[in-house]
């Protein structure tokens, strides 16, 4: 079963993501802010980390270098309307994270997360 730890602190996107991606077959443990998401990585193991970047406490760039030290295999995948921001090189982002830019549709995210979960 792959799990996936969404860190999102938009509630209304934060339900609607999670849903989504339950009714897609996932198992899915959602918070609102990346420490509290970080410390639940700590607990369990998940197979895709699933953070929006701009979050207070601790912005999700962060919450992934630590999660990705933590556990080298974790997936990552940047929700974002700054995109520019999780590509750029000096943000220190892993450098396989994915990002998808919002807007997008459920469809989509749906797919990008059965496509990295499969390779």
């Amino acid at each position: 079963m792959n799990r996936i730890l969404l860190a999102e602190d938009d509630n209304d996107m934060r339900r609607f993501l999670a849903r989504a991606l339950q009714n897609a077959g996932y198992d899915v443990v959602s918070f609102d802010n990346g420490k509290s998401a970080y410390d639940r990585l700590r607990e369990e193991p998940f197979t895709l980390l699933l953070t929006d970047i701009v979050m207070p406490e601790m912005d999700g760039i962060e919450l992934a270098r630590r999660a990705s030290e933590l556990d080298p295999d974790l997936k990552i995948m940047f929700i974002t309307g700054f995109a520019a921001v999780a590509l750029n090189p000096d943000s220190h982002a892993p450098k396989d994270a994915k990002v998808l830019s919002k807007p997008f549709h459920l469809k989509d995210l749906v797919r990008e997360v059965e496509r990295m979960l499969a390779a």
